[in-house]
């Protein structure tokens, strides 16, 4: 019997500490923790893919919690049943004793275990829902006080409208329109069509 970890947070500069610090207290070897920086929506991570295919029958399976794993209320569910009983591995949650696969194997055991992923599971998606919901209404409150998304304007440059000019009427090539100007070419079209509607 092998014993693993998985470990996942959202986005690259969230920190996976605390549920490192929890698997090493249960003295799961670090080469076989399995570390995933990507949204819970589905199951396509693949750290998590090379987990699947690493574990066996009779293995131990920690996460720190039921939204480490997943956050998609009917994909939390079939993983679950795809590790347990596809694969035979036992789950341990660890911030949540009710979830360990190891404990309750009868009837009423499973019952309460299945009842308990339901509701934690419903709860991991509710919050992805509600994550969602508050930041799309935090960048339309921030864009309703003038907030600006995105690289800062690249000021135009003195003798923009002349450089223009010359480049409409083949006087410079585009490489030294672009580097009088100081700009990419998507930025020196965009520009110059800024230009030509002030001009109408």
């Amino acid at each position: 019997m092998e014993e693993y970890g998985y470990v996942r947070v959202s986005s690259v500069d969230q920190n996976e500490e605390r549920q490192l610090i929890a698997l090493c207290e249960r003295s799961v070897p670090a080469k076989n923790i399995f570390k995933d920086k990507q949204s819970g929506k589905d199951f396509e991570r693949p750290q998590y893919k090379k987990l699947l295919k690493r574990l066996k029958a009779g293995d131990l399976l920690y996460v720190l919690s039921i939204d480490r794993l997943g956050r998609n209320y009917e994909e939390i569910q079939k993983q679950w049943r795809i590790l347990t009983k596809e694969i035979g591995a036992d789950i341990c949650v660890i911030d949540m004793p009710l979830l360990d696969t190891r404990n309750g194997k009868d009837l009423m055991g499973t019952f309460i275990a299945d009842l308990v992923l339901q509701i934690l599971s419903f709860v991991a998606q509710n919050e992805r829902e509600n994550i969602k919901k508050r930041q799309a209404q935090g960048i339309a409150a921030a864009k309703a006080k003038g907030v600006l998304f995105g690289r800062p304007e690249i000021p135009i440059p003195d003798g923009f409208a002349k450089t223009v000019r010359l480049w409409d009427r083949g006087l410079i090539s585009t490489d030294a329109a672009l580097k009088k100007c100081g700009m990419s070419k998507s930025t020196f079209y965009r520009r110059r069509r800024e230009l030509k509607l002030i001009k109408r």
